[in-house]
């Protein structure tokens, strides 16, 4: 992805969080510069990858296959200073956009329309080898649990929210007519280095193409702490 992409859409990102009066904790605002003058009063953020992120999972298509997100707070299975056992990000989901297929093997999570158009999901569970299974799977949608067939959309609005447990399959996607989507998640700790397994496999970062100065870092780009 060209730098100008990723700025683009990380105001683009900002408009939508603007328009739904969602407001970010103020390290979201800081610019490449200020993070170089920052101590290790911030670590929290850096050794966690709190902050923006952008990803066309290695496939160079942002807008057909690809996630704006940030996450605002998370703890750290790995590192005891970190003693939060849970995470929460918010995220942009544009029209005809899709986040492919995949599992957490640890993470259990609740995913929320915040607002904008809506949010269609399909779920599978996953088999001993990680493949589809061909299964009904048990659906905990805002209090309510039903079941559907394996693969079955299910259309959250402005306001629903979809509980996903350890080896549940899922994609989202907003429609193409639709509006941009503002989507949380509220979810136990976050590991995106060892807890995710897509369908297909998938990169995580994009490669950066540094056409213009960037806008801001992204959570895998700060510096090192300055004290």
């Amino acid at each position: 992805m060209k730098r100008s992409e990723i700025n683009a859409i990380i105001k683009d990102f900002e408009n939508l969080l603007e328009e739904n009066s969602f407001v970010l904790p103020p390290f979201l605002s800081f610019t490449p510069e200020d993070w170089q003058e920052k101590g290790h009063e911030y670590d929290e953020i850096r050794d966690n990858a709190l902050g923006w992120d952008i990803t066309d999972y290695g496939e160079g298509n942002f807008d057909a296959k690809g996630l704006a997100l940030i996450t605002i707070r998370n703890g750290n299975v790995k590192d005891d200073r970190y003693t939060k056992t849970y995470a929460e990000k918010i995220m942009m989901v544009r029209p005809g956009q899709v986040s492919p297929n995949h599992f957490h093997w640890n993470k259990m999570e609740d995913i929320i329309n915040r607002g904008g158009g809506n949010l269609v999901f399909r779920l599978w569970n996953a088999t001993e080898d990680e493949q589809l299974a061909d299964t009904d799977v048990e659906i905990n949608q805002d209090g309510r649990h039903y079941t559907v067939p394996a693969g079955t959309e299910i259309v959250l609005r402005p306001g629903e929210s979809l509980s996903l447990y350890p080896y549940y399959y899922h994609e989202f996607r907003v429609e193409p007519d639709s509006d941009a989507v503002l989507v949380g998640e509220v979810s136990m700790c976050n590991d995106d280095e060892s807890d995710n397994r897509f369908l297909e496999p998938l990169g995580r970062f994009p490669t950066i193409e540094e056409d213009e100065p960037a806008y801001r870092l992204l959570c895998n780009e700060y510096p090192d702490a300055q004290d």
